[in-house]
């Protein structure tokens, strides 16, 4: 099954919120995932959300897309925040050191509220 991004758009914050779910390892959900943040990134958005709740696993190419994300977004001077990170996931962000760039929240209030301060 493939994986999908579910997006959510909070306009009058300028807040995007993408919600990918399954596994990605690089093959077209990756992709799909680095095109959507693409297209917001493209239409000059400076406020994301990546909500990972419901994303089982991430390979290296998945990682880079985040990471360019990331660097893509800090340019821009927009920011990029992770939120629901599962043990695995957060383990994995430790391990990698990515969770020194990324600021991750345990839910998508938390996230959205990390914009305003």
């Amino acid at each position: 099954m493939a994986a999908k991004v579910k997006i959510q758009e909070l306009k009058e914050l300028g807040i995007i919120i993408l919600e990918p779910k399954g596994n990605f390892v690089g093959g077209d959900e990756t992709d799909e995932l680095k095109n959507t943040i693409k297209k917001f990134s493209d239409e000059d958005n400076k406020k994301m959300v990546i909500d990972l709740g419901n994303v089982l696993y991430l390979n290296s190419t998945a990682l880079g897309v985040l990471i360019a994300a990331h660097a893509n977004y800090t340019k821009r001077e927009g920011k990029i925040v992770l939120c629901q990170l599962n043990k695995n996931l957060e383990n994995l962000f430790v391990i990698t050191k990515l969770s020194l760039i990324f600021d991750a929240y345990s839910n998508q209030d938390e996230a959205i509220r990390s914009f305003s301060s």
